[in-house]
């Protein structure tokens, strides 16, 4: 990790980066539900998910957000905060020994409440190694502004 300034006005609408890719293990399974008590057959069964449609284990969607939120945060911005994630949406199942990796795009900017920041919105998209995406989001960000608009 390293640190770089970006300031609202360095954000560019279409801007992408991507991250390299990660295996998600059946430790990641466990570790996942010990943390938040998730214990639920979809992801610890692996008999009983024989008998249902995706016929293996299926991934947490909070563990898959993580992992893939994490893959994103290489550099550390003291510039910018986050607000939090909109439009959160699981669109297919992540399996033990899945690789996903994670793009991020500048998909929108404008102008905020306070006039020292900017709103900025990183669309996220999560791939498996297949190019199917598996999860979005959208990351907002404030930014500070380099010169404060009245």
């Amino acid at each position: 990790m390293h640190i770089r300034s970006q300031f609202y006005e360095d954000y560019t609408l279409g801007d992408t980066r991507e991250t390299l890719g990660r295996t998600i293990t059946e430790t990641d399974f466990v570790l996942h539900a010990g943390q938040t008590g998730d214990f639920f057959p979809h992801h610890m069964d692996a008999e009983w998910c024989k008998t249902q449609p995706f016929k293996e284990r299926i991934a947490h969607g909070t563990l898959i957000f993580s992992v893939a939120i994490g893959q994103t945060a290489s550099e550390i911005n003291p510039e910018a905060f986050s607000k939090g994630y909109d439009r959160l949406r699981f669109i297919k199942p992540v399996h033990i020994g899945d690789t996903i990796h994670t793009k991020v795009t500048i998909s929108e900017k404008e102008e905020d409440k306070k006039p020292q920041y900017g709103k900025v919105v990183e669309h996220v998209e999560v791939f498996n190694q297949r190019g199917e995406i598996v999860m979005v989001a959208d990351h907002i960000l404030l930014a500070k502004r380099k010169e404060v608009t009245a």
